[in-house]
């Protein structure tokens, strides 16, 4: 599969994290394959989750095809890019043929990402999962590898305005070990592994950040289990519920 679009756009995604001054933490690269296929499980808090993540496989020297919502390979800009990257489109009232897509991409050899939770987490904690992730590795005979990204929620999350002020933003990239996934009644013990691991990731990160809050005003993006002001998983399930019935329940 020819590259012609990816090098470039990470080229200028480099560019803005300079000029914004975001601080890396990239740990587990190790865990990416140097070649070979496997499904990438994130969490998802931010609408730029995916140029970190591919920021942190690029250590690898490796590409990461992501999964994302068909609407965005419509739009006039991030059209053309999404797919010269070879990103998969998703249709979510018809996913067999994403599922097929991804199937293939994984069965050539190459790196498919999922956010399980299939849309942003307003209380910056795990949502419940999709199965899509697990039953696609186990169908392709690839692992499952979790990660986690914090921290991207203060640029550009769901909910709030874009805040690209104040240089030295902190972000996270963690990988976890890969994960076998077995077929038949293997792949619900896998989707529960996956789902208490990358907890655990996530607690670790959450715990370990190096940023804390300015002061009252800046709680906004830590857990309200950490102490922030951010929805709680049950206010983060009514908001979404109101986003649903605004599109017609999509």
């Amino acid at each position: 599969m020819r590259d012609l679009v990816y090098p470039p756009v990470i080229g200028v995604a480099r560019g803005l994290f300079l000029a914004l001054g975001l601080r890396f933490d990239i740990q587990g690269t190790e865990n990416l394959p140097r070649a070979g296929g496997a499904v990438i499980a994130s969490n998802h808090v931010s609408y730029l989750d995916f140029t970190f993540l591919g920021l942190g496989a690029l250590r690898q020297k490796r590409y990461i095809r992501f999964m994302a919502k068909d609407a965005v390979f419509h739009h006039r800009v991030s059209g053309p890019l999404m797919r010269g990257m070879h990103h998969i489109p998703v249709d979510r009232t018809a996913g067999s043929a994403a599922f097929k897509h991804a199937l293939s991409a994984l069965r050539s050899g190459e790196l498919v990402g999922v956010f399980p939770e299939a849309t942003i987490s307003r209380s910056f904690l795990l949502k419940d999962f999709k199965p899509g992730a697990v039953r696609m590795a186990a169908a392709a005979g690839v692992p499952v590898i979790p990660a986690v990204v914090w921290g991207g929620q203060r640029i550009f999350t769901k909910g709030r305005p874009k805040d690209f002020r104040g240089r030295g933003k902190a972000i996270t990239v963690a990988f976890g070990e890969p994960m076998s996934v077995g077929k038949g009644a293997g792949v619900e013990a896998a989707s529960q592994q996956l789902i208490s691991t990358m907890a655990a990731m996530l607690d670790r990160v959450q715990h370990a950040y190096p940023q804390h809050p300015s002061g009252p005003q800046d709680t906004w993006w830590l857990p309200a289990s950490l102490g922030g002001t951010a929805p709680t998983p049950q206010e983060a399930a009514l908001l979404d519920a109101e986003d649903r019935a605004k599109r017609g329940g999509v």
